[in-house]
Order: structure tokens, then sequence, then C-alpha cells
């Protein structure tokens, strides 16, 4: 199948590679000359493992490219994939002006039937309006048919989610048009739900905001283990046993960020209000994520007894391991808060220093790990990427002002940190004296 992909972000690059793997001819538009170059140079302009393993064997196969040419690629496609982003708005709700430009774009360019579908998170309704855009835009009705296919990819994972999906979920109102889109699918073998457009747009919020609360939920959890002694670990494995409940997403830690959690959580939110419908439950599952880092830094804080001439080295900038994405991230949070109450920065990650030094260009990026902690007063590890497991804990002792370890991701084992002469504090668990 011929596919144009408009986008090639997080979404759109993988989907493509993807797409292209499993035996379609793909086409990836960005507006961007240099991202098309170093795309078909074989390089990824995301951090996203096993993107470019994909993204070579595609342009060597002749089944992957990408173009600036928008035209072009929409009229050599039978469908035409939008992966724009829907970032949040100044009022939460979501930003639809990129997507809508791009969207008149694909319909200038249509002179053919084609399936347009939408990949990107979007209010519900978008596929409503996408089609009255398209037959004012001068799209004959009939030539264009508007599915939903909403993305369930994970930073880090995104590969692995495309090639292994949980399920494969289109929206549409034409029977035909839905099942050729699933049709494109087959090849990954995995559970399709074909339903209307609304309904698929509303399952993707639904899906993120449901997970986030999740989150929040065994982080407020770990608030009360930190009171009576009681740990979160424990507490998550035993509800997590509970078949109704399952082990996932009850990871107690310094909160969700990244580019889907906030922004769907928000735009859930926001979109409520103007259907009339206060969804007041996710108003506090943002408001317990928002205090979770800070309450942290507060047992850091008590426990140094100032952070005022104190020096913080943290450990992991990216929101999650395997990615370069700083948005929302929690260590931003607390850099911010920390230089606030009169601390010193310095910090290390294997892949995000370079995006954080626009934010905050006067702290400290240092070489590695070790040369993170020299002289510091505490370390917070803020992001459990796998070299961290691995450190040399009692160098990290050593070499520290006082050596005090806050594991913000419960990812140091305590009988380890504290054998090599850490002090060891940790989420969801109260220290004992």
């Amino acid at each position: 199948m011929q596919v144009a992909i408009v986008g090639t972000g997080y979404v759109g690059l993988p989907t493509g590679v993807v797409l292209a793997h499993i035996g379609h001819i793909v086409l990836c538009v960005d507006r961007d000359p240099a991202k098309v170059e170093r795309i078909r140079g074989g390089s990824s302009p995301i951090h996203e493992p096993g993107t470019e393993d994909l993204l070579r064997e595609g342009l060597a196969n002749g089944r992957f490219t990408a173009t600036t040419d928008l035209t072009a690629a929409v009229r050599a496609a039978e469908v035409v994939i939008l992966a724009v982003g829907t970032p949040e708005g100044a009022d939460g709700y979501p930003d639809m002006t990129e997507f809508e430009n791009a969207a008149l774009e694909v319909a200038r360019a249509i002179d053919k039937p084609t399936l347009v579908v939408t990949k990107s998170t979007v209010p519900i309704g978008t596929g409503d309006r996408l089609q009255q855009l398209m037959l004012e835009a001068g799209v004959p009705e009939g030539q264009v048919f508007i599915l939903s296919n909403p993305e369930f990819l994970q930073e880090g994972t995104a590969i692995k989610n495309s090639l292994q999906p949980d399920r494969v979920l289109i929206g549409g109102n034409n029977a035909t048009a839905a099942q050729k889109l699933a049709d494109m699918y087959a090849p990954l073998g995995a559970p399709v739900l074909i339903t209307d457009r609304n309904s698929a747009e509303l399952i993707k919020y639904a899906s993120n905001c449901f997970l986030a609360t999740k989150i929040s939920f065994i982080n407020a959890v770990s608030r009360l283990c930190e009171m009576t002694g009681a740990d979160v670990g424990e507490v998550a494995k035993g509800i997590g046993m509970d078949q109704r409940i399952n082990p996932h997403f009850l990871g107690a830690g310094l909160g969700w960020g990244g580019s889907c959690f906030p922004k769907d959580v928000s735009g859930l939110i926001k979109i409520s209000e103007r259907m009339g419908y206060d969804f007041g439950l996710l108003r506090e599952v943002v408001k317990i994520n928002d205090e979770q880092a800070l309450s942290f830094l507060n047992r850091v804080e008590k426990r140094l007894g100032s952070l005022e001439g104190k020096t913080i080295a943290i450990l992991g900038l990216a929101f999650k391991p395997n990615t370069d994405d700083i948005r929302d991230s929690r260590s931003l949070v607390l850099i911010e808060e920390i230089l606030k109450r009169g601390g010193a920065v310095q910090v290390y990650d294997p892949i995000a220093m370079t995006h954080v030094q626009r934010i905050f260009p006067d702290i400290r990026y240092t070489r590695d790990a070790y040369d993170a902690v020299d002289g510091a007063d505490a370390l917070i590890l803020a992001t459990e990427w796998n070299d961290f497991r691995s450190l040399d804990l009692a160098a990290i002792a050593k070499r520290m002002k006082q050596p005090i370890l806050f594991d913000g991701r419960r990812a140091v084992i305590r009988a380890a940190a504290e054998a090599s002469g850490l002090e060891y504090h940790t989420i969801g668990k109260r220290t004992m004296a």
C-alpha cells in the first residue's frame, strides 16, 4: 500500500519506518529540508531506540524515503496519515493550528479517492470538523474518507509498541474505508477495534488519562507510606497482584511528564469544560502530580537543613529513560526549585543535556555520573537510565561532600547503597532512624 505520513516526530517517523518494514511504500513529509536530508542519510532526528535500524533498512530496500513535497506525497498515496503535533495551548485546550494547516494542505493536494487518517491526539469531533474542512477546500464528497487511528506509543519503546501493538484502533463512519485501513495493519497480527470516529478520539484521551490517574494514585499512596512506615513498593506489589488492577503503571516516583500525559490530561479537562462537564477527578490527578517532585525535594531540604549554599547533583534529565525528550520532565521542576531556594545544581544525562542547557545555561553540566556528584551535598536520581543502575556506589559516596542519595525512581537497592557508604532515601518509604 502507498502511504504518506505528514510529520516526522516521535509518532510519524517510528510509524513510517515500521509500515515500511512490514511491506508498505512510505513517504514521510516534513517542511524542514535539513531534517529531511538527515532522514534520507539514514540518521534519525529523534532519539528512539531501533528507529535508525529500520530507517536504514527502508532506505536500502526502497520502501521508505522522506520529502518536503507534500503535494507529490499525497498524490502518490492511497493513505495519508496526519502525525502533526497538537500541543497544549495557552488555556490548556489542544492547539490545532499546525494540524489544521497541514490538513488543508492535504486537501488542496487530493486528486483521487484517499483515506485521510488522524494519528495525532485530537479533541473529540475533530474527524467531523476535518470532513467539513475538506469539503470547504473543494474536495468532492466521496473522494476523501476521514478515519481516526490514534497512536499508543511510549517514548523509548515506540518501535516495539508499533511492531507488537496491544490493539489497532480505527474510528470511521465508512465501513469499507475502515476495513482498508485495518488491512494495512494486518501483517502485525494485532487485535483490531473498529468503532465510530468520536469514540476512537475519546478512547485515546481516556487511555492516557487513566494511566496518569493510576500513577498519581500510587504517588499519593507513597506519601502516606512515608508518614506511616509502610513501603510503597510492597503496597504496589500487593494491589498489582489483583488481576482487576495489574501491576503496570504502579511504580511510584517523581511524577509523570513527557509529551503525552501532561497535554492529554489538560486537554481532556478543557474539552470536558467546553462540553459543560467539570472533570474534577483529573484536576486532582494534575494537582497530585504537580506536588510530587516538590514533596520529594522538601525531604531533601529537611535532611540538609536548608538548600541555601548546598550543591545538589541530579542524575537524569529526560522525562524517562531511552529518550532525549525533556518536555515536562520532573528534573526541570527540581532544578528550578533548587535554584530558587539558593542551591547550586550539577547534572548528568546520557542524551538530554544539550536540550536542558537552553533552559538552564548556568548550572554545571558534567561528563559522567561520577563527575556530577563531586563535592555534592546530596544526589537525586531523577531518571532511571540503565547506566545508573550499575554505578560504582562506593565511588559515588567517596566523591560526595555528604554521601546522601535520594532515589526518586526506586532504582537502587537500599542494601547495596548503604553497604557502599551512602545514606539512602527513596519515594514511598520513611527513613528509619
